[in-house]
């Protein structure tokens, strides 16, 4: 959800909370809205969803005009942020040591974190994805050590509201790899638990095939979540288990 009214808002929460979904130990559903919608979400949405900011400071609060901190989150029982998004990378140029700063802050303030990485397209043709995502997360795993409350998203920026989405192929290749590294530069433990989640173009059509890539433990879904698919695609959770 990045655009909208209140009104909007709320419809978009209803059709949340009527939606039949699989229970919690099943799927973890989050929800981001926008920070103005933040508290008005929070208050409507059903309890076993929950909610996101879509961003948060560097550091604790201050005399940074316009920043949201951690702790304000907090303090709002907000849980969960999404970090290091490719709109913010590119747009705001967030470099990979910030964004690694940010979810270090995060998760010492006790969030819970969806951390992204990802290549714009001319990375991808000039072959480096691997080493732009590894060098993304790198820069996260030097500045943490525990991994609990970390999930990582994988978001192809090429594929991104382009209506482009990577092959189930394309993204398994990058998850694995992914995992692979965290295997390498962190543990077989935290590459294990760790969840890589998909994002890029996730609708209604493409989940189920996504879903049941051996590495794809999830999505970050854009445009899609402000439709009624979106329960469809929560629902694609259970494509593993009744393989």
């Amino acid at each position: 959800m990045h655009n909208g009214t209140s009104e909007e808002v709320k419809k978009i929460v209803s059709t949340l909370n009527d939606g039949e979904v699989p229970s919690s130990d099943v799927v973890e559903v989050v929800i981001s809205p926008p920070y103005v919608f933040l508290p008005l979400v929070k208050s409507l949405l059903r309890p076993d969803f929950h909610v996101a900011a879509q961003n948060c400071w560097v550091k604790k609060g201050g005399a940074f005009t316009g920043e949201i901190s951690a702790d304000m989150l907090k303090n709002l029982d907000i849980h969960w942020v999404i970090l290091g998004h490719s709109e913010r990378r590119l747009l705001l140029g967030e470099s990979n040591e910030f964004v690694g700063d940010k979810v270090a802050y995060a998760l010492s303030q006790g969030l819970k974190v969806i951390a992204c990485v990802g290549e714009t397209l001319e990375q991808r043709e000039s072959g480096a994805t691997m080493e732009v995502v590894a060098a993304q997360t790198k820069a996260i795993a030097d500045r943490i050590s525990d991994w609990t409350n970390v999930v990582v998203a994988y978001e192809p920026v090429w594929a991104i509201g382009t209506g482009k989405v990577a092959t189930p192929a394309q993204a398994q290749e990058v998850h694995s790899a992914l995992r692979m590294w965290l295997q390498t530069n962190v543990s077989a433990q935290v590459a294990e638990s760790t969840r890589i989640i998909y994002g890029g173009s996730v609708n209604g059509a493409n989940c189920k095939e996504l879903a049941g890539q051996p590495d794809v433990d999830g999505f970050l879904v854009g445009g899609a979540s402000l439709k009624a698919e979106f329960l469809e695609i929560i629902k694609s959770a259970t494509v593993k288990s009744s393989a």
